[in-house]
């Protein structure tokens, strides 16, 4: 587990270890013991996995490929979490991701325990023939512990249904006859996937912030308007006048990022700036965001970085270097890229109001501290980009029963899910003088640690 989400965690232990009210069956040295129990489990991975894919090129090389699987905790239900193709995967980051499923699945209440697997590749640098390769060799060599109630993975950086479709086949087979459609999730539709599975993260991203200014304050305006919070203004004035969002990254969570906030009729958003691995585009009165979803489909991905691509695309904006996005004049940045996007050595050049995490840990924790005593409200990933596993729990559940929603439905499901998340965590928030993200987490760890408790493994 990363300095970071170790450093929170025991935070909240040590929050519900001096609340009374909380287990208190558990007094004086009982009560020590079994939370220092507490911190020993949630601090380490159940297991870790890892391997070295033998896989053979198309140019008749055969090479040995990093591959890795964690499996944080499974006390509320099967492992769960998904699987990234990016050179920087590693062992160490592989761990933290899988704790954060943890500690996200119990903020959510989605029956699911924590895991998270990688294979340290740039999947831009291979085949499609050697991507499925890569994948199968993946099922293969991790097939003992994968499985539709042991370990569901799913989609992340660097892959997409296409490689989940891959996966479940090889999943089956290995396992003739025993059931596999559970075995991953995120698939295409056509193949047992749930529909609204791929804009689910971008869609929940947008929801927690879209739910905080405008369904927020009229739902419980008592518990906003009376507070003496720092951050209260600012939501309620959010919901009355244009707001200026740019968002980091414009893949599948923050095209879908863009696409909500530009189509949004309750708030008056205008997405000024977007940016990609290549470039930031900007333009202060708002950018055609459906032509530069459209661009980016049809050039693997990549938003115009180049005045005769922003020429044949016909949108008019402002060629900007990749991370100036980081630094604008903005109300709302949406960070739906990689980690470590916010440090201690440029978070003072930031200048949002609000920053919402579509990606995981895109804000270090030396970062998080500093925004909070600038005043900067922080919708962090365990409760922003949840969607995504949320939605992967309702395709477990369509393939168990062989009965599939609608994709109204499932966006129906999905906002019922998060908004009974924020109905409860922001009045938290509102009423104390902690960060939305230890709200968040020592909640999380609240409905974790009780399970253990009542399961009896604290002993």
């Amino acid at each position: 587990m990363s300095s970071q989400t170790s450093a929170i965690v025991e935070n909240s232990l040590q929050i519900l270890l001096e609340d009374p009210t909380y287990l208190p069956g558990l007094q004086d040295e009982i009560r020590e013991k079994a939370f220092k129990s507490l911190a020993s489990i949630l601090s380490t991975p159940n297991r870790m996995h890892k391997s070295f894919l033998r896989v053979p090129l198309d140019n008749g090389e055969v090479t040995r490929i990093p591959a890795f699987r964690t499996q944080h905790n499974d006390t509320l239900g099967p492992y769960k979490g998904g699987i990234r193709f990016h050179e920087s995967v590693n062992e160490e980051e592989v761990i933290n991701l899988a704790a954060l499923m943890t500690l996200k699945n119990a903020l959510h209440e989605v029956p699911f325990g924590g895991g998270k697997g990688g294979v340290a590749i740039n999947p831009r640098h291979y085949s499609a023939r050697e991507l499925y390769l890569i994948c199968k060799k993946y099922v293969q060599y991790f097939s003992d512990v994968l499985g539709p109630h042991k370990d569901i993975p799913a989609p992340d950086v660097g892959t997409g249904e296409r490689e989940m479709d891959w996966m479940m086949s090889e999943y089956k087979n290995i396992n003739p006859g025993k059931p596999y459609r559970g075995s991953f999730t995120g698939k295409s539709v056509v193949n047992g996937g749930s529909l609204g599975r791929r804009e689910a993260t971008g869609k929940g991203v947008y929801y927690t912030f879209r739910y905080l200014l405008h369904d927020f304050s009229k739902d419980q305006p008592l518990g906003i308007s009376g507070s003496n919070h720092p951050m209260a203004q600012s939501v309620i004035g959010g919901a009355d006048r244009p707001l200026a969002l740019g968002i980091q990254g414009f893949g599948n969570v923050g095209s879908v990022v863009a696409l909500e906030a530009y189509r949004c009729n309750h708030l008056q958003n205008k997405v000024v700036a977007v940016s990609d691995r290549n470039i930031t585009l900007f333009n202060a009165e708002g950018l055609d965001i459906p032509t530069l979803v459209s661009f980016a489909a049809s050039h693997s991905g990549d938003l115009p970085s180049t005045p005769e691509e922003l020429a044949e695309s016909g949108v008019s904006a402002e060629i900007k270097g990749r991370e100036e996005i980081l630094y604008l004049e903005i109300d709302v940045l949406f960070l739906a890229a990689l980690e470590d996007q916010i440090r201690d050595d440029n978070v003072e050049r930031v200048k949002a109001r609000f920053i919402v995490e579509g990606a995981n840990a895109p804000v270090t924790g030396e970062a998080d501290q500093i925004l909070l005593n600038k005043g900067c409200m922080v919708i962090p990933d365990i409760l922003a980009n949840a969607g995504g596993v949320i939605v992967s729990y309702f395709e477990w559940l369509q393939g168990r029963e062989t009965q599939f929603y609608t994709e109204a439905q499932v966006f129906e499901l999905l906002h019922s899910k998060m908004k009974a998340t924020m109905s409860a965590i922001y009045p938290l928030y509102f009423a104390s003088s902690r960060s939305l993200r230890q709200i968040c987490y020592t909640h999380a760890v609240m409905k974790l640690s009780t399970n253990l408790y009542i399961q009896g493994k604290l002993y």
